[in-house]
């Protein structure tokens, strides 16, 4: 409640909101702002390897998946830290392999990209289903699990939500990326700042590691609690019904690839570097950031669990999203309290600018652009920000529905979506790099196949689920709908990439002098190496994934 909150701790909240607000207003008045369509869509191509790695963390570190992963802590579900570790290395990726091509290019979009690879009907269907997945499912989640934030402070969440929303699109409209960038270099500390000391005084107030273990195993005797390796095992067996070992190391990079390399929810960070060391390095800086998660998110859901045996803090295991919140309020000391909850809000914020921006630079640049092709640089800005006020009107017109669509079930199906449509972007914008004879007639079949079986399987399970239907688990339906979803995403990843090579294959090939900057070239495979300090980098990263995965999987994969 506000009156657990004492003035120091007010007072912090106040003084992040003031910061990030004086930010966005210097980057919107610097001097190397000129005005133009690079400095507001891209931050000036002036960004250095730091804020874009803390960008990119902060964007994707919602407080949807801090409390989602905190939450799963607290449920001793373990294998959904695999997310954050699998996006290290995929993150690898997006810095040694799609990067320079997006930058070589001198694209704004992702859309803009597919289009100079295959044509201008990929560029479109990119264009609206990223759009569209952004208002309808990342803008209202991020809105919605800010819930829980709002009410650890005692403010209401439809109060807490609409401050929110007005203040990240004020800092958003006022600055464009580089506000938003920069918020979010200040952002991520914050986060990371306030996770920290949780897990230190939570772990201090359970008497230490050991005895943290103790209780899990005394309470892992009593009937309905989960077995102690569910906390610290990353990995299931096949047979598991939510996360498979296999459905985890194949499946989920597959997902991963679309959203950390591909998205331009999350690309457009890298666009902005000031040359490619700088972006792969920023690339690469996340994915260190991207090991913290399982230290700072799910291990305080451990805790709390734990804290919640002993009696020492109060949340309901049914919502256990509500883990960290009540770690929150339950004993972190005066000033720290307002340093975590300015850390929640933080992550709130940064992931909401960010979806704001990248929506209102696609509408900019793949449609009033693309209408108005003879419009001036303060022309884009203008509709930029128009844009971008325009989504936080939708955004707060959605907000009523939100509740009613969650306590319908359709919410969950509505995020399923990112997991059944990437598979056939991944497959078009990977292997279009790789192979010059993949074409646009193979691409915008494989997208359009991919998207329709996809669709098909979200709705089909909805309506299953909600009883609309009734399937039997021996008819061909029922088998289609329970295959895991990491296995579906796998399956029609192979499926699409076989669509989108024999339907090239049988088509006239895209002439080669179109191509020469977006696909790999004999002379780029044929290279030698060269070790560099990124080389090092990466070795290291992977070392440490490694090592995770050893520590983390103590009762070996069972199955």
């Amino acid at each position: 409640m506000l009156s657990t909150l004492s003035f120091l701790d007010i007072a912090i909240i106040i003084v992040y909101f003031g910061i990030i607000l004086w930010i966005a207003q210097w980057a919107s008045k610097s001097k190397s702002n000129s005005g133009g369509a690079v400095d507001y869509f891209l931050a000036g191509k002036n960004s250095g390897w730091l804020v874009i790695g803390a960008s990119l963390f902060a964007s994707n570190i919602g407080s949807e998946i801090i409390l989602g992963v905190s939450g799963a802590g607290a449920r001793g579900n373990m294998p959904m830290a695999n997310f954050e570790i699998i996006a290290a290395l995929v993150l690898i990726l997006l810095g040694w392999v799609f990067v320079p091509f997006y930058l070589r290019t001198g694209v704004y979009t992702m859309p803009e990209f597919l289009e100079k690879r295959y044509s201008k009907a990929c560029r479109s269907y990119l264009s609206v289903i990223s759009i569209l997945a952004y208002v309808i499912t990342k803008i209202s989640l991020i809105i919605f699990a800010g819930a829980l934030v709002f009410e650890t402070i005692g403010i209401p969440f439809w109060t807490g939500a609409i401050i929110t929303v007005v203040a990240t699109g004020f800092y958003t409209v006022l600055g464009g990326l580089k506000a938003v960038i920069y918020t979010d270099m200040v952002q991520a500390f914050i986060l990371l700042i306030g996770t920290i000391a949780v897990t230190i005084f939570g772990l201090y107030a359970l008497g230490g590691w050991d005895h943290m273990v103790e209780v899990l195993k005394v309470a892992a005797a009593q009937e309905g609690n989960p077995p102690t390796e569910n906390f610290f095992n990353l990995w299931r067996p096949i047979g598991d019904t939510e996360y498979p070992w296999t459905g985890m190391l194949f499946g989920a990079p597959i997902l991963g690839i679309w959203y950390w390399c591909t998205d331009q929810y999350i690309v457009q960070r890298t666009l902005s570097a000031k040359d490619i060391n700088n972006a792969r390095k920023g690339a690469l800086f996340a994915g260190y950031l991207k090991l913290l998660p399982v230290f700072i998110f799910f291990i305080p859901g451990v805790i709390a669990y734990a804290l919640l045996q002993e009696g020492a803090i109060e949340f309901s295991m049914e919502n256990a999203d509500q883990a960290l919140p009540a770690m929150i309020t339950g004993f972190l000391p005066t000033g720290l309290k307002g340093l975590a909850i300015a850390g929640l809000l933080a992550a709130l914020m940064s992931s909401l600018s960010s979806a704001f921006n990248s929506s209102s630079t696609l509408l900019t640049i793949d449609f009033y652009q693309e209408y108005k092709p003879k419009a001036t640089q303060k022309d884009l800005v203008r509709f930029g920000r128009l844009a971008t006020i325009v989504l936080v009107i939708v955004s707060l017109g959605w907000i009523p529905f939100m509740k009613a669509l969650m306590g319908g079930g359709i919410f969950h199906y509505l995020q399923s979506i990112q997991a059944y449509i990437s598979p056939p972007i991944a497959a078009v914008f990977l292997f279009g790099l790789l192979y010059k004879w993949i074409n646009a007639k193979g691409a915008i079949v494989s997208l359009w196949v991919g998207f329709c079986i996809g669709v098909f399987r979200l709705v089909a399970e909805f309506m299953n689920n909600e009883g609309t239907i009734h399937v039997g688990e021996e008819s061909l339906l029922g088998m289609f709908l329970e295959i895991n979803f990491l296995h579906f995403a796998l399956f029609l990843f192979i499926f699409c990439a076989i669509i989108l090579m024999v339907v090239s294959k049988t088509s006239q090939a895209q002439p080669e002098a179109l191509l020469e900057l977006v696909t790999f070239q004999r002379k780029e495979v044929a290279f030698k190496i060269k070790w560099s300090s990124d080389a090092t980098l990466t070795v290291i990263l992977i070392g440490l994934v490694l090592a995770l995965w050893t520590i983390f999987s103590k009762w070996g994969i069972a199955g």
